[in-house]
């Protein structure tokens, strides 16, 4: 088994997969039809309101609770056969760690490094490097139950690194998080990829974790409505990955604005108003059009919409079509 931060390089293809899974607690549909995959050394988001099933998915992949229905796959292996082969595999982040409080953060990680079998030449020499890696290498020797919320997840951070895993699974990390410790914990997440592990987060905090995913899944009711890249879902719900907001007097700006290049959607907002949802800045080619027409351009700004937008908007359309 390697040292922390040397783990085998991306080899491809998915590592975690679920298809058709449900689970059921009487008439209840925690999950209801899932099908997922997600590719090897990808920070892969499951983001959704609290509720909607991202957890009870990942107590399954885990193997902490049976499936109603469904074929779940965690790097070949499954879980509810083979758990004890998952949690080697696996390190798994849950919004509140659960480390002993009265012992410190090294003999912490020493003993999850023994119960996960990690040999013992490698078990100092592991726990120092990830100490130090999570910026808690001053107070290693310190009693757990005196760190903050933030310190504790880092902790949860350094075990993922002294187990070496494979697979990070991180269920709402940054929960009760201030600014800057939630920043510090998205910080460890891209070195946890940059590592070449796999990182499968789960958040209702769309906007705050779609700057360290490669690929998201919006789930709701324990389905899952999207899939994709970030801008690639921009393009697909709103029509672009750019809002540009555009104010002009002096002409009909509908008409100006119909048959423009770039624009994927636009609406009206008021007589002389619109919203542009658009492929890339195209506020230069709306500038020069309305002054071509003889208009004067009063606001032209531009800003691109969040994880939130895209989540709204496309459950929005889910609930007029239904």
């Amino acid at each position: 088994m390697s040292a922390p931060g040397k783990t085998a390089p991306r080899m491809g293809g998915p590592v975690l997969e679920v298809q058709g899974l449900v689970k059921r607690y009487g008439a209840v549909a925690a999950v209801d039809g899932l099908d997922l995959a997600v590719e090897a050394g990808e920070v892969f988001g499951l983001l959704g309101p609290n509720g909607s099933g991202k957890t009870t998915m990942i107590l399954i992949l885990l193997g902490l609770t049976e499936p109603t229905r469904g074929r779940v796959s965690v790097l070949g292996l499954d879980p509810l056969r083979q758990p004890l082969a998952v949690k080697r595999a696996v390190g798994y982040l849950p919004d509140s760690v659960g480390f002993y409080d009265q012992m410190t953060a090294r003999e912490n990680l020493r003993f999850t490094a023994k119960l996960m079998d990690v040999p013992r030449r490698e078990i100092e020499r592991r726990i120092g490097s990830a100490l130090e890696r999570v910026g808690l290498g001053q107070v290693g020797d310190r009693r757990v139950g005196g760190f903050s919320h933030g310190m504790r997840q880092r902790l949860g951070v350094a075990e993922v690194l002294v187990k070496d895993c494979r697979i990070a699974i991180l269920d709402e990390p940054t929960n009760g998080l201030d600014p800057q410790s939630t920043t510090e914990l998205l910080g460890l997440i891209r070195q946890l990829r940059d590592d070449g592990r796999t990182v499968l987060l789960s958040s209702h905090m769309l906007s705050l974790v779609q700057t360290v995913c490669d690929r998201v899944a919006l789930i709701n009711r324990g389905r899952i409505g999207l899939t994709g890249a970030v801008d690639a879902l921009r393009d697909r719900v709103l029509g672009g990955s750019y809002v540009i907001e555009v104010e002009a007097v002096g002409l009909p700006l509908a008409e100006v604005l119909r048959d423009l290049e770039g624009v994927g959607r636009a609406e009206m907002t008021g007589r002389r108003s619109a919203k542009i949802h658009a492929v890339e800045d195209i506020r230069p080619a709306i500038a020069e059009r309305i002054v071509q027409r003889g208009g004067a351009l009063q606001r032209l700004a531009m800003h691109q919409p969040s994880l939130d937008d895209v989540y709204a908007r496309y459950f929005e359309e889910v609930r007029n079509a239904a």
